[in-house]
């Protein structure tokens, strides 16, 4: 018999960085979440150097979080970004986010791979905002980020996705070059 579900589960330290009582206003408290998941989730041995987070812009209001959890739960899906959309959706009860009127930020410790890029069109999200540039993740770590369209943030910006990246790059190159140092520690 096939399997008729999958399970997806993000590590039990979630709750001790990510406040969903908090106000996140600035995209610099966004990001800084974003990248303070990757931290804990290298630090915590809980996958790769990635962390993601799902805003309501109007209220401020943390919808969701992701980290990278492909090598621990045996999916290349499972990055930060599609976990954080995925549960986003699954808290709001729609595919599209923002299909209710309101306005939904991605905010990314790293910019999104050719996956997540995907993803974010077709999730519903408003604003994408980005820590570290994929230079950054290939420089500093092994991962193959993938083909993105050479004009990637035009693409998004036709669609209605504002981007905003170097936000907080240094931070979020520290986590990764932290990653390259210690060795992957799934």
């Amino acid at each position: 018999m096939l399997p008729l579900q999958i399970h997806l589960t993000l590590p039990p330290w979630i709750g001790e960085v990510a406040d969903t009582n908090k106000r996140y206003q600035s995209d610099e408290e966004r990001v800084g979440l974003a990248i303070e998941l990757s931290r804990q989730n290298v630090d915590r041995a809980g996958g790769g150097p990635f962390g993601a987070a799902v805003f309501n812009d109007h209220s401020g209001r943390l919808v969701a979080v992701g980290v990278n959890r492909v090598v621990p739960q045996g999916c290349s899906l499972a990055h930060a970004e599609i976990l954080a959309m995925m549960i986003a959706q699954q808290r709001l009860g729609r595919h599209r986010l923002n299909e209710d009127g309101g306005h939904y930020v991605l905010a990314t410790s790293s910019q999104p791979c050719c996956q997540c890029y995907g993803a974010s069109v077709w999730a519903g999200i408003d604003e994408l905002l980005i820590g570290a540039r994929t230079e950054d993740v290939e420089e500093l770590t092994e991962f193959d980020e993938g083909p993105l369209p050479s004009d990637w943030i035009g693409e998004l910006t036709r669609r209605h996705i504002a981007v905003r990246r170097d936000i907080l790059r240094d931070e979020a190159r520290d986590v990764l070059t932290a990653y390259a140092t210690s060795g992957p520690s799934y």
